[in-house]
Protein backbone atom coordinates (compact mmCIF):
# COMPACT_ATOMS: atom_id res chain seq x y z
CA UNK A 1 0.00 0.00 0.00
CA UNK A 2 3.10 1.99 0.10
CA UNK A 3 2.61 3.31 -3.54
CA UNK A 4 -0.52 4.95 -3.10
CA UNK A 5 -0.70 8.78 -3.98
CA UNK A 6 -2.18 10.13 -1.03
CA UNK A 7 -2.55 13.56 -2.25
CA UNK A 8 -3.97 13.10 -5.30
CA UNK A 9 -6.74 10.82 -4.22
CA UNK A 10 -7.40 13.42 -1.47
CA UNK A 11 -7.43 16.24 -3.59
CA UNK A 12 -9.74 14.12 -6.03
CA UNK A 13 -12.45 14.23 -3.31
CA UNK A 14 -12.60 17.45 -2.23
CA UNK A 15 -15.09 18.63 -5.07
CA UNK A 16 -17.02 15.33 -4.48
CA UNK A 17 -17.45 16.04 -0.56
CA UNK A 18 -18.24 19.88 -1.01
CA UNK A 19 -21.28 18.54 -4.17
CA UNK A 20 -21.98 16.14 -1.09
CA UNK A 21 -22.52 18.78 1.03
CA UNK A 22 -24.50 20.60 -1.41
CA UNK A 23 -26.84 17.91 -1.96
CA UNK A 24 -27.23 17.46 2.04
CA UNK A 25 -28.75 20.77 2.49
CA UNK A 26 -30.88 20.58 -0.47
CA UNK A 27 -32.87 17.30 0.78
CA UNK A 28 -32.68 19.30 4.35
CA UNK A 29 -34.52 22.11 2.79
CA UNK A 30 -37.14 19.86 0.92
CA UNK A 31 -37.90 18.04 4.59
CA UNK A 32 -35.83 14.85 5.39
CA UNK A 33 -37.18 11.74 5.34
CA UNK A 34 -35.92 10.21 9.01
CA UNK A 35 -35.97 6.65 10.80
CA UNK A 36 -34.42 4.76 13.97
CA UNK A 37 -31.83 2.14 13.14
CA UNK A 38 -31.12 -0.97 15.77
CA UNK A 39 -28.86 1.33 18.11
CA UNK A 40 -31.61 3.52 18.67
CA UNK A 41 -29.66 6.52 16.73
CA UNK A 42 -31.61 8.57 13.98
CA UNK A 43 -30.51 8.03 10.15
CA UNK A 44 -32.00 10.26 6.85
CA UNK A 45 -32.41 9.47 3.35
CA UNK A 46 -29.63 12.67 3.44
CA UNK A 47 -27.12 10.09 5.12
CA UNK A 48 -27.76 7.60 2.99
CA UNK A 49 -27.67 9.92 -0.40
CA UNK A 50 -24.15 11.36 1.11
CA UNK A 51 -23.10 8.17 1.88
CA UNK A 52 -23.78 7.04 -1.92
CA UNK A 53 -22.13 9.90 -3.34
CA UNK A 54 -18.86 9.40 -1.12
CA UNK A 55 -18.60 5.87 -1.56
CA UNK A 56 -19.08 5.74 -5.15
CA UNK A 57 -16.09 8.32 -5.65
CA UNK A 58 -13.86 6.46 -3.23
CA UNK A 59 -14.29 2.64 -4.94
CA UNK A 60 -13.25 5.05 -8.57
CA UNK A 61 -10.13 6.21 -6.88
CA UNK A 62 -8.82 3.24 -4.65
CA UNK A 63 -10.77 0.38 -6.04
CA UNK A 64 -8.71 -2.09 -4.06
CA UNK A 65 -9.40 -0.63 -0.66
CA UNK A 66 -12.62 -1.88 1.47
CA UNK A 67 -14.92 0.81 3.05
CA UNK A 68 -16.06 0.69 6.37
CA UNK A 69 -19.62 3.26 6.42
CA UNK A 70 -21.69 3.69 9.68
CA UNK A 71 -24.60 3.44 7.82
CA UNK A 72 -23.91 0.19 6.06
CA UNK A 73 -23.13 -3.34 6.62
CA UNK A 74 -20.90 -3.65 4.03
CA UNK A 75 -17.32 -4.88 4.82
CA UNK A 76 -17.35 -4.61 8.71
CA UNK A 77 -17.53 -8.71 9.12
CA UNK A 78 -13.68 -8.89 7.48
CA UNK A 79 -11.67 -9.59 9.98
CA UNK A 80 -7.67 -8.08 10.31
CA UNK A 81 -8.44 -5.35 8.41
CA UNK A 82 -5.33 -3.09 8.14
CA UNK A 83 -5.93 -0.93 4.80
CA UNK A 84 -9.51 0.81 4.63
CA UNK A 85 -11.23 3.88 4.22
CA UNK A 86 -13.64 4.41 7.03
CA UNK A 87 -16.71 6.70 6.48
CA UNK A 88 -19.17 8.36 8.52
CA UNK A 89 -21.33 9.96 5.80
CA UNK A 90 -23.04 12.53 8.39
CA UNK A 91 -21.67 12.90 11.64
CA UNK A 92 -23.90 15.12 14.11
CA UNK A 93 -26.95 13.71 12.17
CA UNK A 94 -29.10 14.95 15.30
CA UNK A 95 -27.62 18.99 13.95
CA UNK A 96 -28.62 17.64 10.72
CA UNK A 97 -32.34 16.53 11.23
CA UNK A 98 -32.42 20.01 13.52
CA UNK A 99 -31.15 22.30 10.92
CA UNK A 100 -28.11 23.16 12.99
CA UNK A 101 -24.88 24.07 11.46
CA UNK A 102 -22.19 21.81 13.45
CA UNK A 103 -23.00 18.14 11.48
CA UNK A 104 -19.96 16.87 9.08
CA UNK A 105 -19.03 15.05 6.17
CA UNK A 106 -15.69 12.20 7.03
CA UNK A 107 -13.74 9.86 5.36
CA UNK A 108 -10.21 8.64 7.03
CA UNK A 109 -8.32 6.45 5.40
CA UNK A 110 -6.54 4.12 7.19
CA UNK A 111 -2.79 2.29 6.15
CA UNK A 112 -1.40 -0.49 8.47
CA UNK A 113 -4.13 0.54 11.25
CA UNK A 114 -2.90 4.42 11.05
CA UNK A 115 -4.75 7.57 10.02
CA UNK A 116 -2.50 8.35 6.64
CA UNK A 117 -5.65 10.91 5.30
CA UNK A 118 -9.10 12.30 6.37
CA UNK A 119 -11.50 14.33 4.83
CA UNK A 120 -14.00 16.67 6.81
CA UNK A 121 -16.35 18.88 5.28
CA UNK A 122 -18.55 21.77 6.79
CA UNK A 123 -21.80 22.05 4.61
CA UNK A 124 -23.43 24.70 6.75
CA UNK A 125 -20.16 26.15 7.30
CA UNK A 126 -18.63 26.01 3.80
CA UNK A 127 -15.41 24.66 5.42
CA UNK A 128 -13.54 22.08 3.99
CA UNK A 129 -11.07 20.11 5.85
CA UNK A 130 -8.25 17.35 4.52
CA UNK A 131 -4.80 16.54 5.14
CA UNK A 132 -2.79 13.59 3.77
CA UNK A 133 0.38 13.57 5.72
CA UNK A 134 2.81 15.31 8.31
CA UNK A 135 2.54 19.10 7.81
CA UNK A 136 -0.01 18.58 4.95
CA UNK A 137 -3.13 19.57 6.67
CA UNK A 138 -5.32 22.21 5.06
CA UNK A 139 -8.28 23.99 5.52
CA UNK A 140 -10.28 25.24 2.18
CA UNK A 141 -12.70 27.82 2.74
CA UNK A 142 -14.18 30.72 0.38
CA UNK A 143 -11.81 29.95 -2.16
CA UNK A 144 -8.69 30.25 0.11
CA UNK A 145 -6.36 27.45 1.33
CA UNK A 146 -4.77 27.64 4.24
CA UNK A 147 -2.22 25.32 5.83
CA UNK A 148 -3.11 24.16 9.92
CA UNK A 149 -1.03 24.17 12.14
CA UNK A 150 -2.80 23.34 15.64
CA UNK A 151 0.05 25.53 17.81
CA UNK A 152 -0.21 29.18 16.14
CA UNK A 153 -2.68 30.65 18.52
CA UNK A 154 -1.33 28.88 20.96
CA UNK A 155 -1.59 30.68 24.54
CA UNK A 156 -0.76 28.84 27.84
CA UNK A 157 -2.66 31.17 30.14
CA UNK A 158 -6.02 30.86 28.09
CA UNK A 159 -6.36 26.88 27.09
CA UNK A 160 -9.72 26.33 25.87
CA UNK A 161 -11.17 22.72 25.21
CA UNK A 162 -14.07 21.71 23.79
CA UNK A 163 -16.51 19.42 25.54
CA UNK A 164 -19.10 16.34 24.10
CA UNK A 165 -21.26 17.62 27.03
CA UNK A 166 -22.17 20.82 29.47
CA UNK A 167 -22.51 18.23 31.84
CA UNK A 168 -18.49 17.79 32.51
CA UNK A 169 -17.61 14.25 34.55
CA UNK A 170 -15.55 14.21 37.42
CA UNK A 171 -12.60 12.08 35.14
CA UNK A 172 -13.06 14.26 32.45
CA UNK A 173 -12.94 17.51 34.90
CA UNK A 174 -9.69 15.91 36.48
CA UNK A 175 -7.91 15.94 32.83
CA UNK A 176 -9.87 19.31 32.38
CA UNK A 177 -7.42 20.67 35.71
CA UNK A 178 -4.12 18.64 34.43
CA UNK A 179 -4.36 20.63 31.30
CA UNK A 180 -4.72 24.01 32.81
CA UNK A 181 -8.19 24.28 30.95
CA UNK A 182 -9.65 28.03 31.57
CA UNK A 183 -13.12 27.24 29.50
CA UNK A 184 -15.34 25.32 27.12
CA UNK A 185 -17.52 24.93 24.70
CA UNK A 186 -19.72 21.95 23.77
CA UNK A 187 -18.95 20.35 20.43
CA UNK A 188 -20.80 17.55 19.28
CA UNK A 189 -19.87 16.53 15.68
CA UNK A 190 -16.01 15.81 14.12
CA UNK A 191 -15.40 19.75 14.14
CA UNK A 192 -14.15 19.81 16.82
CA UNK A 193 -10.87 17.65 15.65
CA UNK A 194 -11.31 20.34 12.98
CA UNK A 195 -11.05 23.96 15.35
CA UNK A 196 -8.00 21.88 17.33
CA UNK A 197 -6.57 21.37 13.99
CA UNK A 198 -6.59 25.27 13.00
CA UNK A 199 -5.75 26.55 16.47
CA UNK A 200 -9.26 28.00 17.66
CA UNK A 201 -9.29 25.23 20.53
CA UNK A 202 -6.51 23.61 22.37
CA UNK A 203 -8.49 20.03 23.16
CA UNK A 204 -10.81 17.98 23.63
CA UNK A 205 -11.07 14.98 26.48
CA UNK A 206 -13.54 11.86 25.61
CA UNK A 207 -14.10 8.65 27.73
CA UNK A 208 -14.92 5.66 25.66
CA UNK A 209 -17.68 6.27 23.28
CA UNK A 210 -18.89 6.77 19.39
CA UNK A 211 -17.01 4.38 17.05
CA UNK A 212 -13.82 4.27 14.70
CA UNK A 213 -15.54 6.02 11.57
CA UNK A 214 -16.49 9.53 13.74
CA UNK A 215 -12.86 9.69 14.52
CA UNK A 216 -10.56 8.25 11.80
CA UNK A 217 -10.54 11.70 9.75
CA UNK A 218 -10.36 14.05 12.35
CA UNK A 219 -7.50 12.16 13.94
CA UNK A 220 -5.50 11.99 10.53
CA UNK A 221 -6.26 16.07 9.80
CA UNK A 222 -5.46 16.77 13.79
CA UNK A 223 -1.84 14.66 13.87
CA UNK A 224 -0.87 16.01 10.27
CA UNK A 225 -2.02 19.54 12.03
CA UNK A 226 0.74 18.83 14.79
CA UNK A 227 -1.69 17.88 16.93
CA UNK A 228 -1.52 14.60 19.61
CA UNK A 229 -4.13 12.09 20.03
CA UNK A 230 -3.93 9.10 22.54
CA UNK A 231 -5.86 7.17 24.80
CA UNK A 232 -6.25 8.01 28.51
CA UNK A 233 -3.32 5.77 29.05
CA UNK A 234 -1.29 7.80 26.40
CA UNK A 235 -1.45 4.99 24.05
CA UNK A 236 -1.81 5.65 20.66
CA UNK A 237 -4.56 5.13 18.75
CA UNK A 238 -4.81 1.90 16.10
CA UNK A 239 -8.40 1.20 13.89
CA UNK A 240 -9.78 -2.17 12.69
CA UNK A 241 -10.34 -3.09 15.99
CA UNK A 242 -13.37 -5.38 17.31
CA UNK A 243 -17.00 -3.75 16.91
CA UNK A 244 -14.34 -1.02 15.77
CA UNK A 245 -15.02 0.66 18.88
CA UNK A 246 -13.25 3.72 19.99
CA UNK A 247 -11.15 3.76 23.67
CA UNK A 248 -10.94 6.78 25.73
CA UNK A 249 -9.55 9.72 23.86
CA UNK A 250 -7.19 12.92 24.42
CA UNK A 251 -6.78 15.56 21.58
CA UNK A 252 -4.68 18.13 22.47
CA UNK A 253 -2.24 20.95 21.14
CA UNK A 254 1.12 19.69 21.17
CA UNK A 255 2.67 22.20 23.60
CA UNK A 256 -0.21 21.21 26.22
Amino acid sequence: MNNLNLKEIVENLIDTFIHAGKISLDLRKQGLIKKIKADNTPVSNGDLEVNKIVTQKIKELTPELPIISEETSDNKSIKNLENFWLIDPIDGTYDYINNLEEFTINAGLIINKNPVAGLIYAPSKKRMFYSYGPNNAYEFTNGETKNLNCSENFDKNDVKFVSYSNNIKPEIEKLHKKFNVKKYVRMKSSLKFCVIAAGEYDGYVAEPRACEWDIAAGHAILQHAGGTISDFDGKEIKYGKKNFKNPSLILKNKNI
